[in-house]
């Protein structure tokens, strides 16, 4: 399987790169880039989240329901006239949920490294978030994923496809605060707030997020 810094060298992945940009008004070069270093981010989170069979079940729901991909169908619409409210809305409530309270930092070294005011990296973010859970959304049924055996899969299977010097200098230098290598933990850390640590906080939030029962 691909990863997800490939899509971005698809045909679709050109055309959201694009919609992106010009909804952002900032050039492709720099949008690309962005989204190559945050994309990793908010797959690891959602592989986080799928590790435990509550958190699996809230995914799921959620690419079964609203996330099913069906946004992909027409990304000249979403794009054509301004990306809607409700898609901004909906993207701010993904990422609210995936980084917390940390959010503004993670905005602010993604601006740092990309060279784009943390304004603008704010709304790219929150319409990549929706367009990311609808590659999600298709790749599931794709596939014909219905347990967490198979999200973990499909998960995986998209993380590993990204060039691990790209990702693991990002990761290290944006989620692993404490320096000690282990970047699921501190993803856990910025989460739940003061870097503090605890299995599970993260798949709990997102639970949250993915309509867990």
């Amino acid at each position: 399987m691909s990863g997800i810094l490939d899509l971005l060298n698809s045909d679709l992945g050109k055309t959201i790169v694009n919609g992106v940009s010009s909804q952002s008004g900032q050039s492709q070069d720099k949008t690309s880039g962005l989204l190559t270093m945050a994309l990793p981010v908010l797959m690891q989170a959602m592989k986080r989240n799928a590790s435990t069979p509550e958190g699996a079940e809230g995914l799921l729901g959620a690419l079964n329901s609203k996330h099913d991909g069906s946004i992909l169908d027409d990304l000249g619409g979403l794009f054509g006239g301004g990306v809607n409210k409700d898609v901004m809305d909906d993207g701010g409530k993904i990422l609210g949920h995936v980084l917390g309270g940390r959010q503004q930092n993670v905005e602010r070294a993604l601006s740092s490294k990309s060279g784009m005011d943390a304004s603008s990296v704010g709304n790219i973010l929150k319409v990549a978030a929706p367009i990311l859970m609808g590659v999600l959304g298709k790749q599931q049924r794709q596939q014909g994923v219905r347990d967490q055996s198979g999200l973990d899969g499909l998960l995986g299977g998209m993380i590993k496809g990204n060039s691990p010097e790209q990702e693991q200098s990002f990761l290290e230098s944006i989620l692993d605060a404490d320096g000690d290598g282990s970047i699921i933990d501190d993803v856990a850390g910025m989460v739940l707030g003061g870097g503090k640590k605890k299995s599970g906080g993260l798949g709990g939030l997102l639970g949250g997020l993915f309509g867990k029962k």
